[in-house]
């Protein structure tokens, strides 16, 4: 996709440079999603917007376990190796980021019960399509609540469409994964 321009931060409109300010400060760039997304300002600002709702709604380790799943159940290195960063940065082990990209909930010990269980749901959405989520669901509303379990989901389909559009582009990881290798 190299004939597709690639936006710079001072070339965005004033209204997503505003979104992504802080962002860009944290990581010290402007991704190349970001770069590329930038051909649809409408859309691109309310995919930010839909990102910050969805994740506002969650604890951090809920987020970044359903981050980082679908990044690794959809080949996404790009997202998997910010978010194993971003793991780091707010604390959370290496062990417990190893177990979350393992993609097997059954039986970690890394894993507490409601990220076990967030795991299996992310998981079956993936695998069925979300049509055997169901049960799973079910069972995030009576353990999480309505407003949480909904947040899982529609959490998700943020970081599948990310998924989609970078593995459509083409975009190579902006950084290493912490693993130096482990499960690239």
């Amino acid at each position: 996709m190299s004939a597709l321009h690639r936006f710079e931060f001072d070339e965005l409109p004033a209204d997503i440079r505003r979104r992504l300010a802080a962002r860009v400060e944290r990581l010290g760039y402007l991704g190349e999603f970001f770069k590329c997304a930038a051909h649809q300002p409408a859309a691109l600002a309310a995919f930010i917007d839909f990102t910050e709702a969805g994740k506002g709604a969650l604890p951090d380790r809920l987020v970044e376990l359903i981050a980082l799943s679908c990044a690794v159940w959809m080949g996404n290195d790009y997202e998997r190796h910010q978010h194993e960063r971003l793991c780091i940065k707010l604390g959370f082990d290496a062990a417990w980021i190893g177990a979350v990209c393992r993609l097997d909930a059954e039986g970690q010990a890394m894993l507490a019960d409601d990220e076990a269980l967030v795991q299996r749901l992310v998981l079956a959405m993936l695998d069925s399509k979300g049509k055997a989520a169901g049960p799973l669901f079910e069972e995030a509303v009576a353990r999480l609540g309505q407003a949480e379990a909904i947040a899982v989901l529609m959490v998700v389909g943020r970081y599948v469409v990310h998924g989609l559009i970078v593995n459509s582009l083409g975009l190579a990881p902006p950084v290493p994964s912490i693993f130096a290798g482990e499960h690239a």
